[in-house]
């Protein structure tokens, strides 16, 4: 599994956190963090691609700020 921090600008609020981790329990991820202070997710994961897709299909539209770690 590699780490990954993930910038999400469109999280503003709480209902954001909570559709967000909908989303990557629904990827199947269970090491995550969703910090809506600095709009990021920390998540360690094989396919990054696969959750950016899912984050994106769901509105929220990222991109890689750090990683692979």
């Amino acid at each position: 599994m590699s780490r990954y921090v993930l910038s999400l600008p469109d999280m503003t609020c709480h209902h954001c956190v909570s559709r967000i981790t909908k989303v990557l329990e629904g990827e199947g991820l269970t090491a995550y963090r969703v910090l809506l202070e600095g709009k990021t997710v920390e998540i360690e994961t094989e396919d990054v691609d696969a959750v950016l897709r899912s984050l994106d299909d769901a509105g929220y539209p990222g991109t890689i700020q750090e990683g692979p770690a």
